[in-house]
């Protein structure tokens, strides 16, 4: 805390900018927020903006011309602290952003600044560009005494730095779009960069290469289909700003987890315009999708924003009501961050709230998407400090009628004390499941201490999601995500290799459970590079393989390189686009073969997508729903769980899956033996014999490169076959 002395000298320095006076605007409405084009009196067509912004003394809305010309008009109408008027004539296209008057008291968490051009929260798209000079800080930020310097307004205007809201027409009729309302069970995630993802695609014409046409293209549509996959999950395109560190190394924010306009679809992914038209093209991406039998899942940040904390910029939310908006320490001059970005929103605040689930609504309802992931969840499950799950936004989720029906995954974790919540999330959520990640990295590298965990992960991590009516479902099962190392980097590196980050290698995790088979980066030699290929097949097997809602990476199933970058959040170049020319390398274009494989094998078998928790009750005739086998082929006991193994052997019966079709009738299906042996030399695998089966049938080895050459083989109940070391057998149960 300043001194009071020091805090009078700021306050005696700061002064209100003189504004240009603008004329009177009919009263309008206080709902909805935002800008939104209708008639008013009379049959005049203009627009009517809303803007809440508690505390605030006066509010000023500023139109732009297409020169940069600005009128300021003022909102005189104030309802429930919402700020309002009808401008006649306006109409989509036209520019805008809000001056906001008030207090300048940073002690006090008041940091209302005239003199900063604000963007409306609510805007519907987005032009320009956050470049952050000086002029974008609230503050001073060369201040001679740093140590205030957040707490010294600055008085030069900010809006020829700052990108504006576009008045955007909400006029599409949706009746002709079909959502696939793919059922969890059935669900595959494929998790992408709308940019990175389609702009070296060769198939796809250079000048929609990194936008939603891009997405929408056949040539990109293709891959998806014939991979299999059901859902994308976008990495985040809501409007996002670069941070200020990242443009002065020529860097910028890649992935977007730096959101400022929250109903905004990102400008930069666009290849029809920014004055309205990326909001039509985002839509026509959606339903070409929809078309193609794919739901649209968006990865959303609303745990924080880019205006960082107390030294970051002036871009929206701090100038309208800081103090509303965002979480204050005691000391309300700095930010309580449970995110590790500057700010976290005060979710418990009703206008962050409406705000939050608002923009989810918009998204569902008027831009046609199917679900979200939410970056950092426990942060916006935090009550006033703890995380509760009877916090009032997963309450409000849990009662609305339109969100309560979309597909919601939580990343159930923040950065604060008590953040992790991994299985702690209500029915209705899906969870990326970390512990899953965890025990197969460790498996397949030989580092597990027991099998135990492994066990759960494998059959749909009951020990975390069994409870309140939860199901297998809740489990979104991933070995490798946009953050962290790519599966093939996973089996080439042991260390991080950030350098390109301009980080000094300190950025991205230290943990990342990974081994390098035995040479650290790229290497010519042969028998490495075999090995690796093995991995990446036993990964991606045994994912596709386990209970619960499998995620992909793009490119994953390419052997896509990082070139071991754990944490490419600012490479929007060759290290974050995916490199199509990757199936051209045989190893590759296997590996792509083996994922459509069992992509396709998943989408057959009920078995391998159950609704419901596995029993493991033995029936009359000893058999159960599932087994576990050690290599002797005998069902393991409750030590052989707490013991290291190399080896497991998961018997699955197609004959016990509860719940029936659509027409009634019991699911039934074939069973099947899943041998995973991470150990470096063969074994000797004894099957199950009667009553487990009669024979079995080889239906995929991953020590084999081709996998035509596996199927097809048929061995006895009671036999022993040969398991190649750090391999994958599966085989389909006989009669």
């Amino acid at each position: 805390m300043s001194s009071a002395a020091e805090q009078e000298a700021v306050r005696q320095h700061a002064r209100a900018p003189e504004g240009r006076p603008g004329r009177v605007v009919w009263p309008g409405a206080p709902t909805p927020l935002g800008a939104r084009c209708r008639v008013g009196p009379d049959g005049v067509a203009g627009t009517n903006f809303a803007l809440w912004a508690g505390g605030a003394e006066a509010v000023e809305l500023c139109l732009f011309d297409a020169d940069g010309t600005e009128t300021r008009l003022e909102l005189t109408e104030l309802t429930h602290e919402i700020w309002h008027g009808f401008v006649p004539g306006v109409g989509p296209g036209q520019r805008y952003g809000y001056r906001v008057h008030g207090r300048w008291d940073p002690w006090t968490g008041a940091r209302w600044n005239p003199a900063k051009l604000l963007l409306d929260p609510y805007a519907r798209a987005v032009d320009g560009d956050f470049t952050l000079p000086p002029e974008v800080y609230g503050h001073v930020r060369d201040w001679p005494q740093q140590h205030v310097a957040d707490t010294v307004r600055d008085e030069r205007d900010s809006a020829p730095h700052v990108p504006k809201g576009v008045v955007v027409h909400d006029d599409d009729d949706w009746s002709d779009d079909r959502r696939p309302k793919t059922p969890w069970p059935d669900s595959v995630i494929y998790e992408l960069h709308v940019k990175g993802f389609t702009r070296l695609h060769p198939g796809i014409p250079e000048h929609l290469r990194g936008t939603y046409a891009g997405l929408a293209h056949p040539a990109a549509i293709e891959h998806l289909t014939g991979l299999g996959v059901t859902a994308v999950e976008l990495l985040p395109v809501h409007q996002f700003a670069h941070e200020d560190h990242l443009l002065r190394r020529g860097l910028g924010n890649y992935w977007g987890y730096n959101s400022i306009g929250y109903f905004a679809p990102h400008a930069g992914y666009s290849s029809s315009g920014t004055a309205g038209q990326q909001v039509g093209e985002f839509k026509r991406m959606v339903r070409a999708l929809h078309a193609a039998g794919i739901e649209v899942i968006l990865d959303v940040v609303y745990n924080h924003t880019a205006e960082a904390g107390e030294l970051g910029p002036t871009l929206s939310l701090k100038g309208i009501d800081n103090r509303g908006y965002y979480r204050l320490q005691s000391d309300a001059r700095r930010y309580a961050d449970y995110t590790g970005c500057g700010n976290t929103l005060h979710v418990v605040q009703p206008q962050v709230l409406r705000l939050i689930t608002d923009s989810l609504r918009y998204w569902v309802t008027e831009m046609g998407v199917d679900g979200f992931r939410f970056d950092l969840a426990a942060a916006l499950a935090r009550s006033f400090h703890d995380v509760d799950m009877l916090s009032p936004f997963l309450a409000v989720i849990a009662q609305d009628p339109v969100l309560r029906r979309v597909k919601l995954i939580a990343e159930p974790w923040d950065v604060g004390n008590g953040g992790y919540q991994v299985g702690s999330f209500p029915p209705l959520w899906t969870e990326w499941n970390d512990r899953y990640r965890d025990a197969v990295r460790d498996f397949w590298r030989g580092a597990l201490p027991d099998v135990r965990d492994l066990g759960y992960r494998l059959s749909g991590s009951s020990d975390l999601y069994a409870w309140g009516g939860r199901r297998p479902y809740a489990s979104v099962n991933f070995v490798t995500a946009h953050d962290g190392f790519t599966l093939r980097d996973l089996v080439t590196y042991e260390r991080k290799h950030n350098e390109a980050n301009g980080e000094g290698n300190r950025d991205g995790t230290h943990d990342n459970r990974s081994w390098n088979c035995g040479a650290e980066g790229e290497t010519d030699d042969p028998a490495v590079n075999a090995l690796r290929r093995r991995q990446l097949r036993n990964l991606m097997t045994t994912l596709l393989l386990s209970t619960g809602v499998p995620m992909l990476v793009a490119g994953d199933e390419m052997g896509r390189t990082q070139g071991g970058n754990n944490n490419a959040y600012c490479q929007d170049n060759a290290i974050g686009w995916l490199d199509w020319t990757l199936p051209e390398d045989p190893g590759r274009a296997q590996l792509l073969a083996l994922t459509r494989r069992l992509l396709e094998l998943r989408h057959r078998h009920p078995v391998l997508r159950r609704r419901a928790f596995f029993s493991g009750r033995a029936q009359a005739d000893g058999l159960r729903d599932l087994a576990w086998f050690t290599a002797e082929g005998a069902e393991m006991t409750e030590g052989d769980w707490y013991a290291p193994a190399a080896t497991l052997g998961l018997y699955l019966s197609g004959r016990d899956i509860p719940g029936r079709d659509a027409r009634g009738e019991q699911v039934t299906d074939d069973s099947f033996l899943a041998v995973l042996h991470a150990g470096d030399r063969p074994v000797d695998y004894r099957l199950p014999g009667p009553p487990w089966a009669e024979s079995y049938e080889l239906l995929l080895d991953t020590s084999l490169e081709e996998q035509s050459a596996a199927p097809g083989t048929v061995h006895r109940g009671g036999g022993t076959i040969t398991v190649a070391g750090r391999s994958v057998v599966l085989l389909r149960v006989g009669s």
